[in-house]
């Protein structure tokens, strides 16, 4: 098991040009056709990093991947929540009717409507409700964004706190800057950079090393705590912190007790009870690359393949029928050893 944080985070990771490594092959008909770049982090139980591919200490955004962690500051500073509403809190949601039902519960909990919402509007984030929503003629809004629940959470620990609800989202707002706190600890080391995601709430950069760490430490922590309070949520509710047929949510399923979190641009954190966890950048922010490598980084941190054959790589395809495979290059390859990770 993890020891408790320090009592004093690490400094920021150097901001540079990260020096990601290859993660991932295109391979058709035998042949390379293209590689995916990218880095890897895994950690034991005990927190150490037992295997890295690529750059993991650089600074980076985790967008979304983060979410988890913001989730624990909303909790720390007072937000109720707990379960579907909790696992909500922390979703990049796929804009689902549970999904638009359950942000308006929160914010009619806090006493405010989709007004209130400072995220950008946009069409909901799953293909297939996305197509739905458009045939119906309706127009992007704030509540159908990915990040609804997220912000519905934050406004209503805004309003328990008696803190301003106009500029939530500015990074001196009391709320915000909890956020960064919590980030800052549970990452273990200072943030380097600020910006602001997409969704418009602040981002904060840290490392690839230091995102395992931080969903480590969510699934580690004591009962009751708003660690373990975040992660049950997300295990029990998979499909609120993410969407039908997503494979984040397949993956919750697939491995018992594992939390994990996606985030744009190719980003995917992931742990175990006991601590074991990676961490996952694809340069190219490409998915088709994020799944695969993501699985055979568990692999490595232990976990059963058996249980994650569903991950694989999806097949790539020359005249309607598979022809090769997206592919984890063979440094991600299971040790023949018993894993030094395990």
């Amino acid at each position: 098991m993890q020891t408790l944080p320090p009592a004093s985070p690490a400094a920021a990771p150097p901001v540079r040009e990260p020096r990601h490594a290859p993660v991932a092959h295109l391979i058709r008909g035998g042949v390379v056709e293209g590689v995916h770049y990218g880095s890897v982090v895994v950690l034991d139980a005990d927190g150490e990093v037992c295997f890295r591919l690529g750059d993991t200490e650089a600074a980076f955004y985790p967008r979304s991947a983060l979410k988890p962690v913001q989730a624990v500051a909303m909790v720390r500073a007072g937000l109720p929540l707990d379960g579907e509403l909790l696992s909500l809190a922390a979703a990049s949601h796929s804009g689902e009717e549970r999904h638009l039902a359950g942000a308006r519960r929160i914010l009619d909990l806090a006493g405010l409507t989709e007004g209130h919402l400072r995220n950008v509007p946009d069409l909901p984030f799953g293909a297939s409700v996305r197509d739905a929503w458009v045939r119906a003629g309706r127009l992007p809004s704030r509540l159908a964004q990915n990040c609804s629940g997220k912000h519905a959470a934050m406004l209503y620990t805004c309003r328990l706190n008696g803190w301003s609800l106009d500029d939530y989202l500015d990074p001196a707002h009391p709320l915000q800057r909890a956020v960064a706190e919590t980030v800052e600890e549970l990452t273990g080391q200072r943030v380097a950079r600020v910006t602001v995601d997409g969704c418009g709430a602040p981002l904060f950069a840290v490392s690839l090393h230091g995102l395992a760490r931080a969903a480590a430490r969510v699934t580690t922590a004591a009962p009751g705590t708003p660690e373990a309070r975040v992660a049950d949520a997300m295990r029990a509710h998979a499909e609120t912190a993410s969407g039908a047929g997503r494979d984040v949510a397949a993956l919750m399923r697939a491995v018992p007790g594992l939390l994990a979190k996606d985030g744009f641009e190719g980003v995917e954190a992931a742990a175990l009870p006991d601590g074991r966890a990676v961490a996952v950048k694809i340069s190219d922010g490409a998915d088709r690359a994020r799944v695969p490598v993501t699985a055979a980084a568990l692999v490595r941190a232990g976990v059963d393949p058996s249980r994650l054959t569903a991950f694989a790589g999806e097949p790539l395809l020359g005249g309607g029928e598979p022809v090769g495979r997206v592919r984890p290059v063979d440094a991600l390859a299971p040790e023949p050893r018993p894993s030094a990770c395990a």
